[in-house]
């Protein structure tokens, strides 16, 4: 038995999903980008923004794979995300 198109868009409408596992994806290259440029200022608040990319790639492809842990997924983005703007503040 196969699984039609139409079947799959029924259990994910719009691919929600999809675009939402591209969007965090995004977001670590994002990290990344920030992070290669405070490499150049200072290397261990660019090691440290860079290793967040890390985290928050792994932590989209959580989201991606368990839709239930959601919450969990945005509550740790935004505490990476907030320990990254503090280590660029006080560099």
């Amino acid at each position: 038995m196969t699984t039609s198109r139409h079947d799959h868009e029924d259990a994910d409408p719009g691919l929600a999903r999809v675009r939402t596992s591209l969007a965090w994806t995004r977001t670590a290259l994002s990290f990344a980008a920030v992070g290669g440029v405070a490499l150049k200022e200072d290397v261990v608040p660019g090691l440290l923004i860079m290793a967040t990319a890390l985290v928050v790639w792994r932590i989209g492809r959580l989201a991606y794979h368990r839709p239930a842990r959601l919450g969990l997924v945005t509550a740790a983005i935004v505490a990476v995300s907030a320990v990254a703007l503090a280590v660029a503040l006080t560099h």
